[in-house]
């Protein structure tokens, strides 16, 4: 008589117990996948094949744990690096050179700045051009680099305005100093290529029907006093002509602190001459001072982009994203991570939100996908299941001590 069939079942139940056990220890782990237990038959050979019909089986065995890769929910965090995957992917971690994957998006800067798991673990990414722009390739180390952003030279003044059409002209010289001799003046801060200030205050003179002179000062550098542009107007109060031409309107700044000098250009397109008040409708320039990192933020296409106090932004990089065609296929690792394996495939690693990756959401982490629910109800099931196979064995002993007492 044999005892085969309930000692496999015992086997089985323990070992389903043990998976739901695991599941259930690690309900509160960040990005823990929960897995369950699968079973086959077992059925006994002979030299010509598998037993004949009609033969019982000899018993279950575990054919795999299966780990179920659903999404877990979504909780937000305080801490700006904490990172959550929604969809398809895992994050991408290197290890001393070896690369594993993790859906625990927990991470944190270590010393040198490399964003790194709570294991140490370096996540990985493209890094940038010397241009600033994302620089897709193989991935790399991702690194916050905690160097100034370097100044840009002022090149253009691009200033939109409306000159009152109903002023009378005036005729006195020019004199920065004095108000009548001007009708109206606005300014720009400008730098140079070390990124000191200067500021340039232009003014506007009307000096006959339909013409306006145009000078300008600098609080740094000396500007000839002369005009340095004459502008004509048609009758509908459009720009006509600039002189000299073409516009835009060359400034020459002699820059201080050793910098070298530069040359801005004015440009006026868009500028009016309407019977209304003076308005400045538009004044922009495109350079700035040199600022430091004060913060970051990841987009949900994983681009990390730098805050600088001169209120600028740059981007310092872009978290990859990794998938699998068979994600089953991953040996786990522990510390929430998985390693590549044949039965897994190649790593497909590309950018968030492209092919079967997902987004990413920053400020938050991805909450294991355990049902406790269903774990206590599937631990009732695997408990019964358990006392039914030892009664099995139990009742085959009974059976067999009534046939020893037989003698």
């Amino acid at each position: 008589m044999s005892f085969q069939q309930g000692l496999s079942g015992l086997n089985g139940a323990s070992k389903q117990l043990e998976t739901i056990g695991n599941n259930i220890a690690n309900a509160n782990t960040v990005g823990f996948k929960a897995a369950t237990t699968e079973f086959a038959d077992v059925y006994a050979n002979s030299l010509s094949g598998t037993s004949g019909l009609g033969t019982a089986g000899i018993g279950t065995r575990v054919s795999t744990i299966a780990q179920q890769f659903s999404q877990g929910n979504v909780t937000a965090s305080n801490n700006s690096l904490d990172m959550a995957i929604n969809g398809g992917g895992f994050f991408r971690l290197n290890n001393g050179g070896a690369v594993s994957y993790a859906r625990n998006g927990q991470f944190q800067l270590d010393k040198n700045g490399y964003i790194v798991s709570p294991n140490g673990g370096h996540l990985t990414g493209y890094g940038v051009d010397t241009q600033g722009q994302v620089a897709a390739g193989s991935p790399s180390d991702l690194q916050i680099t905690t160097a100034d952003l370097p100044p840009k030279q002022t090149t253009e003044i691009d200033g939109q305005l409306n000159l009152d059409a109903r002023v009378t002209p005036i005729t006195a010289a020019f004199n920065a100093t004095d108000p009548t001799t001007y009708h109206n003046g606005t300014s720009a801060t400008v730098f140079d290529s070390q990124g000191n200030p200067h500021v340039v205050q232009t003014y506007y003179v009307k000096t006959a029907a339909n013409t306006w002179s145009v000078y300008a000062t600098c609080t740094t550098a000396t500007i000839p006093p002369a005009a340095v542009a004459t502008v004509t107007f048609t009758n509908a109060g459009v720009i006509n002509t600039v002189t000299p031409s073409p516009s835009p309107i060359a400034l020459t700044l002699p820059a201080t602190n050793g910098a070298a000098n530069f040359s801005v250009n004015l440009n006026l397109t868009g500028t009016t001459q309407f019977g209304s008040t003076f308005s400045v409708n538009s004044l922009a320039q495109d350079g700035y001072a040199s600022g430091r990192l004060s913060g970051f933020a990841i987009g949900n296409d994983g681009i990390i982009t730098g805050r600088y106090t001169n209120g600028k932004t740059s981007t310092l990089g872009q978290v990859v994203l990794a998938n699998f065609r068979n994600p089953n296929g991953l040996q786990p690792l522990g510390n929430n991570q998985w390693a590549e394996t044949a039965g897994s495939g190649e790593a497909l690693v590309g950018a968030p939100d492209s092919g079967s990756l997902g987004l990413i959401q920053s400020s938050a982490t991805e909450d294991s996908n355990v049902d406790m629910t269903a774990e206590l109800v599937n631990m009732i099931t695997a408990q019964r299941v358990f006392q039914a196979n030892a009664q099995t064995i139990k009742t085959q002993d009974q059976i067999m001590q009534t046939l020893v007492n037989l003698r």
